[in-house]
């Protein structure tokens, strides 16, 4: 059927934009000689998951212990958790999907370490944690300038009965700052890829200069990895040690934010989400506006470097061309606020589709995802993991 039949709001996905994306970041790990993990928290379905491990991916990515109930629940059998699992409840829950998946988590503290040990003691094999560092983000993980902080914490983890210390693990979310004053949006992303690869090998370097630790290049992993500085990836070697892991997980939609950042052109976008215009109004200083129904719970808040406003709106779909006078400048619960600054046409029951900034928020707002092939509707997929 034409997607124009869909009720509305609804999340449309290009089927050919899809397939680029994801046979694009294959072909960066295959380049770079590093296995892809894909984080699934952008798309959370398993039909897409599965697309990418049949064009080479290996295990998955995952931020709760949800997403990792639910994917290994429909039989992938690796499953890592970039996240600080805390509590005895959440590593029960991870423990007990270890019959059937390989599971891993990171640790940044010895709280944290000290918590998963004493469910995993107590099972047939140490479960893999990997340490996550802060390259920069300014989030979790130890400071990648601290030698003495992680290797403190690693022979921490690699003392504790149930846990084996596998490797480094990062996210390079400064890589979404953009560029400083002085810079491109191009230099941005390969300083941001740069300081991501080289932080990380030099804290492999100082582990494995530590006594008792064991660290050795030939099985030690690191896992790196966001969507904009993968757009500017190289591996390189240091000390023996190199990247061996990349984690991305927006690039298989790509949205208004990668867009703004040069990681992606509007073209790359395979997301868009599906509008009705439910009203047009002029205000009494002579402001043209549209409502449509798609707000927060639809859009994302998040705004970020060269974004404007909420979303682009498009005025051909087709070829990803922006509507010139068109912009999402506020969001109510239910009601997306446009304005309209050129002659754009809209009556009451027009059909808009726009690309969101964060395409991982308005992901997990949605139960389906519909797959089209221009103006028809070829499948729909269910955000299986939409519940956590």
């Amino acid at each position: 059927m034409p997607y124009t039949d869909l009720p509305t709001p609804a999340l449309l996905v290009e089927r050919s934009r899809l397939q680029a994306n994801l046979a694009a970041m294959q072909e960066t790990a295959d380049t770079n000689g590093v296995t892809l993990r894909p984080h699934v928290k952008t798309h959370k379905s398993v039909a897409i998951a599965r697309r990418q491990q049949r064009r080479g991916a290996e295990g998955l990515t995952v931020a709760t212990v949800n997403e990792a109930e639910t994917f290994v629940d429909a039989g992938f059998e690796d499953v890592r958790v970039a996240y600080p699992v805390t509590g005895r409840h959440k590593h029960e829950r991870l423990q007990a999907l270890r019959d059937k998946a390989a599971v891993s988590f990171t640790v940044d503290t010895v709280a944290g370490a000290d918590q998963a040990s004493a469910v995993y003691a107590e099972a047939n094999a140490p479960v893999e944690v990997l340490m996550e560092v802060d390259v920069g983000h300014g989030r979790c993980g130890v400071h990648w300038s601290d030698d003495e902080v992680a290797v403190t914490l690693a022979r921490h983890v690699a003392s504790l009965p149930g846990l084996r210390l596998a490797g480094l693990l990062t996210h390079a979310g400064q890589a979404y700052d953009g560029p400083s004053d002085d810079e491109t949006e191009e230099e941005a992303l390969r300083r941001a890829a740069r300081h991501e690869r080289d932080r990380m090998l030099s804290v492999a370097s100082a582990l494995a200069e530590a006594e008792g630790l064991g660290v050795s290049p030939a099985t030690f992993e690191i896992s790196v990895g966001s969507t904009p500085s993968m757009a500017a990836f190289t591996n390189a070697t240091h000390n023996g040690f190199r990247v061996t892991e990349i984690r991305p997980g927006n690039y298989v939609m790509h949205d208004a934010m990668q867009v703004a950042l040069g990681a992606a052109s509007l073209d790359d976008c395979a997301l868009t989400v599906l509008t009705t215009v439910v009203s047009t109004q002029t205000t009494p200083d002579g402001t043209d506006r549209a409502f449509v129904d798609a707000g927060k719970k639809v859009f994302t808040t998040d705004t970020g470097y060269g974004t404007d406003g909420h979303g682009i709106a498009l005025a051909d779909a087709e070829q990803m061309r922006p509507h010139p006078g068109l912009r999402v400048d506020r969001l109510s619960e239910e009601h997306g606020w446009l304005t309209v600054d050129a002659p754009a046409d809209l009556t009451v029951g027009d059909r808009l589709r726009i690309v969101p900034n964060h395409a991982c928020v308005t992901v997990a707002t949605q139960d389906r995802l519909h797959v089209v092939d221009g103006e028809t509707v070829v499948d729909a997929w269910t955000v299986d993991a939409r519940r956590g």
